[in-house]
């Protein structure tokens, strides 16, 4: 019988300054939440994302990538390349790699290089040099 009231005495105690913190939490994520959503409901169809490292990097490779024939628009004809072009998006991003060093996390600069490496090695391809 012992047992039994001690398995009785047993209770959980919470600490209050927890429980307010964890509710504290709890409503700043919610508050979160919902600004996101009123950001999504207010974007609209066609909105662009915000601008940042990555959208540029991306931008500037698709335009070589397109340049270089790599990429097509569905629907129109297969397009030689343009291989002046495709070294100007690429001289493009080779400056900003210079102009941007030291300046970017590891996974930027990660990125950008490996971005460089394969739009290097798709000019070679195509001009056979």
């Amino acid at each position: 019988m012992a047992d039994e009231e001690k398995k009785e005495e047993k209770k959980i105690i919470i600490d209050e300054d927890w429980k307010q913190e964890a509710q504290k939490e709890k409503e700043v994520l919610a508050a979160e939440e919902e600004a996101e959503k009123d950001q999504e409901d207010n974007a609209g169809p066609g909105s662009l994302p915000p601008g940042n490292f990555a959208a540029l990097v991306s931008m500037l490779t698709t335009q070589a990538l397109f340049a270089l024939g790599f990429l097509q628009i569905k629907g129109q004809e297969k397009r030689e390349p343009d291989l002046a072009m495709a070294k100007y998006n690429i001289d493009m991003l080779e400056t900003l790699h210079e102009k941007t060093k030291g300046n970017l996390t590891d996974e930027e600069e990660k990125v950008l290089g490996d971005t460089l490496s394969e739009l290097r090695m798709g000019f070679v391809k195509m001009t056979g040099n």
